[in-house]
């Protein structure tokens, strides 16, 4: 924590996560607002709309001359398969999968029935993927993604001479946020850049005065001080790996516990 984020450190009562609601009782963030007594909050910043069939078309991609689809999201999976039966498609019973988490992989099987010799599943990152790509680097790969994406998966790919199709399938858009105008949180929790977009979007005239900001990754960080605003709480921690984590970190100097 730097001089001027220590100069920040004030009590913390209501934190803004700009990340849809948990559904599960259970939820890090739940124990922590009861743990400290905060008013957490939840709301995306972004929403997700679909390409339409006929800007589809203009990408001219057949998704049939494909060997293999790389997910990296939900969104991907639903998004694909929504084009696919516009399209009156079926995927092929040999059709590779490979996906970035066991949840993603868990999530696919709404879809299509799982076949493990034809499914590769990361742990957690595009990273955790390479490997898989290497050993199939002769596969044809489809990569459903939105407009606004990473570029390791796609950097990789290109640079490893595999050859691969990039199928934009949805949009990430800012939500409308107009209602929070005169809400104040004293911490706003952030994701992806996208978000942070989303703040600006919404608030141009943004002030961030008292409000502490933290970010997840390296990349919202990044997206945050490019706004010139102050990161006061930056997460994973090498003793904090989640958002919560590095939240309670924070709380705890900042209130005195």
């Amino acid at each position: 924590m730097s001089a001027a984020t220590k100069d920040r450190l004030r009590p913390v009562k209501s934190i803004l996560v700009s990340q849809p609601k948990p559904t599960n009782d259970n939820s890090p963030y739940f124990q922590l607002a009861e743990k400290y007594n905060l008013k957490i909050d939840f709301r995306q910043f972004i929403e997700v709309q679909p390409v339409s069939s006929k800007d589809f078309r203009k990408q001219k991609i057949d998704i049939l001359k494909h060997t293999a689809v790389i997910f990296t999201s939900r969104n991907a999976i639903d998004h694909f398969f929504a084009i696919c039966k516009d399209f009156k498609i079926e995927m092929p019973a040999d059709m590779k999968y490979f996906c970035i988490s066991d949840q993603t992989a868990h999530y696919l099987q709404k879809y299509i029935v799982i076949r493990k010799r034809k499914l590769f599943v990361g742990t957690k990152t595009a990273q955790d993927l390479f490997d898989y790509f290497k050993k199939h680097k002769n596969e044809k790969y489809l990569f459903p993604c939105s407009d606004i994406r990473k570029d390791d998966i796609p950097d990789y790919l290109a640079k490893n001479n595999i050859d691969f199709t990039e199928a934009i399938i949805y949009h990430t858009v800012a939500a409308d946020l107009s209602d929070l105008a005169d809400v104040k949180y004293d911490i706003l929790a952030f994701f992806s850049p996208s978000g942070i977009k989303s703040l600006k979007v919404n608030f141009p005239e943004f002030e961030q005065g008292p409000t502490r900001i933290a970010a997840f990754g390296p990349t919202t960080a990044e997206a945050v001080r490019e706004l010139d605003l102050i990161l006061d709480i930056e997460a994973p921690l090498p003793n904090a790996p989640s958002m919560t984590g590095a939240l309670e970190l924070y709380i705890k100097k900042a209130n005195n516990l």
